[in-house]
Protein backbone atom coordinates (compact mmCIF):
# COMPACT_ATOMS: atom_id res chain seq x y z
CA UNK A 1 0.00 0.00 0.00
CA UNK A 2 1.28 3.30 -0.82
CA UNK A 3 2.71 5.68 1.90
CA UNK A 4 3.47 9.66 1.64
CA UNK A 5 5.75 11.89 4.03
CA UNK A 6 4.44 15.21 3.91
CA UNK A 7 5.76 17.75 4.80
CA UNK A 8 5.47 21.81 5.37
CA UNK A 9 8.75 23.47 5.39
CA UNK A 10 9.82 27.53 6.27
CA UNK A 11 13.25 28.16 5.07
CA UNK A 12 14.67 31.13 8.06
CA UNK A 13 18.63 30.48 6.56
CA UNK A 14 18.60 29.44 2.76
CA UNK A 15 22.40 28.88 2.45
CA UNK A 16 22.43 26.22 5.67
CA UNK A 17 19.16 24.84 4.41
CA UNK A 18 20.48 24.13 0.86
CA UNK A 19 23.74 22.06 2.64
CA UNK A 20 20.93 20.04 4.21
CA UNK A 21 19.10 19.31 1.08
CA UNK A 22 22.61 18.75 -0.95
CA UNK A 23 22.77 15.79 2.01
CA UNK A 24 20.10 14.08 1.17
CA UNK A 25 19.50 14.13 -2.65
CA UNK A 26 18.84 11.04 -4.10
CA UNK A 27 18.18 9.32 -0.85
CA UNK A 28 14.45 9.29 -1.11
CA UNK A 29 14.92 7.52 -4.76
CA UNK A 30 17.45 4.79 -2.99
CA UNK A 31 14.24 3.95 -1.02
CA UNK A 32 11.61 3.77 -3.63
CA UNK A 33 10.82 7.17 -3.41
CA UNK A 34 9.25 9.79 -5.40
CA UNK A 35 8.94 13.52 -4.90
CA UNK A 36 5.57 14.20 -6.17
CA UNK A 37 5.06 17.70 -5.11
CA UNK A 38 8.19 20.45 -3.90
CA UNK A 39 7.37 23.75 -3.98
CA UNK A 40 6.15 26.95 -2.16
CA UNK A 41 2.66 27.65 -1.56
CA UNK A 42 0.99 29.51 -4.16
CA UNK A 43 -2.45 30.29 -2.67
CA UNK A 44 -4.45 29.76 0.92
CA UNK A 45 -7.90 29.25 0.20
CA UNK A 46 -8.86 27.69 3.95
CA UNK A 47 -7.18 28.50 7.14
CA UNK A 48 -3.75 30.23 8.24
CA UNK A 49 -0.49 29.33 6.42
CA UNK A 50 2.85 31.04 6.61
CA UNK A 51 3.45 33.20 3.73
CA UNK A 52 6.81 31.61 2.95
CA UNK A 53 5.53 27.87 3.86
CA UNK A 54 6.65 25.31 1.18
CA UNK A 55 5.12 21.77 1.08
CA UNK A 56 6.81 18.45 -0.06
CA UNK A 57 5.45 15.49 -0.62
CA UNK A 58 7.14 12.04 -0.94
CA UNK A 59 5.13 8.73 -2.55
CA UNK A 60 6.47 5.82 -1.17
CA UNK A 61 5.93 2.21 -2.02
CA UNK A 62 4.75 1.34 1.64
CA UNK A 63 5.50 2.73 4.96
CA UNK A 64 8.21 0.88 5.97
CA UNK A 65 10.19 2.06 3.12
CA UNK A 66 8.87 5.92 4.15
CA UNK A 67 10.48 5.07 7.65
CA UNK A 68 13.51 3.68 6.64
CA UNK A 69 14.32 6.90 4.72
CA UNK A 70 13.29 9.26 8.21
CA UNK A 71 15.11 6.32 9.99
CA UNK A 72 18.75 6.31 7.67
CA UNK A 73 21.68 7.33 9.12
CA UNK A 74 22.40 9.42 5.96
CA UNK A 75 18.95 11.14 6.18
CA UNK A 76 19.96 11.38 10.41
CA UNK A 77 23.25 13.33 9.53
CA UNK A 78 21.61 15.18 6.76
CA UNK A 79 19.11 16.46 9.33
CA UNK A 80 22.04 18.20 11.67
CA UNK A 81 22.42 21.00 8.65
CA UNK A 82 18.58 21.91 9.05
CA UNK A 83 19.23 22.59 12.72
CA UNK A 84 18.53 26.55 13.09
CA UNK A 85 18.16 26.90 8.99
CA UNK A 86 14.13 26.15 8.97
CA UNK A 87 11.12 24.69 10.86
CA UNK A 88 9.64 21.45 9.41
CA UNK A 89 6.75 19.45 9.77
CA UNK A 90 7.04 15.74 8.46
CA UNK A 91 3.82 13.40 8.74
CA UNK A 92 3.47 9.90 7.09
CA UNK A 93 0.56 8.92 5.47
CA UNK A 94 -0.49 5.48 4.85
CA UNK A 95 -3.69 3.46 5.13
Amino acid sequence: MPAYLVSTVRITDAERFKAYAQAIAGLAEEHGGEYLVRGPVTEVLEGDSPADERVVVLAFPDADAARAYVSSDRYRAGKQHRVGAGEVNLRLIAS
